[in-house]
């Protein structure tokens, strides 16, 4: 989570102590999945600059995937309504309303294509979003993944330790509003 946290905050030498930690612990698909799915989060151009710097290590990139549009969907949906729960529903509708490609690309390529993918548990994803979405203080998504987190299973008390590592990666006002909503959501469970 540290490594998401510092990839989110654009803090370069903290992402090389954390890849350095995650290397040493021979935890490499870890850091794979992490960086591979940071483009969902922080865009294309983030990936690849942080992929480029784990490249620069040495380790080589692992096979592709062999999967196809079918497995997306279907997983997608799997997996998204796991996320979201009695929320999934209003997920759909209201990100439609948004634009419809955005919904579909949010099931086939987010969660189908990238969360989904079975080389990392949906639980360690989810606390990679979250320390994501704390240093970049997105109030709605991080709130939406702090429950998606309980729902994948990790127990509130690793969120916590979660919230207070990556809020102190954060600016103090996504930190504060990070501990906020996670109260908010704490509280409801």
């Amino acid at each position: 989570m540290d490594l998401a946290a510092a990839l989110a905050g654009g803090a370069v030498e903290a992402e090389a102590e954390a890849l350095g930690r995650l290397e040493a612990a021979d935890r490499l698909l870890e850091v794979e999945e992490t960086l591979l799915q940071s483009h969902l989060f922080l865009g294309y151009p983030a990936a690849l600059e942080a992929f480029r710097r784990w490249r620069a290590r040495g380790v080589a990139p692992p096979e592709a995937a062999r999967e196809g549009s079918e497995l997306w969907r279907r997983r997608g949906k799997e997996i998204c309504r796991l996320v979201y729960a009695d929320s999934y529903e209003r997920l759909r509708k209201n990100v439609a309303a948004l634009h419809p490609d955005l919904d579909r690309w949010m099931v086939i390529d987010g969660y189908g294509k990238v969360l989904g993918r079975p080389e990392l548990s949906l639980s360690v994803r989810e606390m990679c979003i979250v320390a994501m979405l704390v240093v970049m203080g997105t109030g709605p998504q991080l709130r939406a993944h702090l429950m998606g987190a309980l729902n994948a299973g990790v127990p509130a008390d690793q969120i916590d330790e979660l919230v207070r590592r990556a809020g102190g990666r954060a600016a103090p006002e996504n930190a504060e509003l990070a501990r906020e909503l996670w109260s908010t959501v704490r509280a409801k469970v």
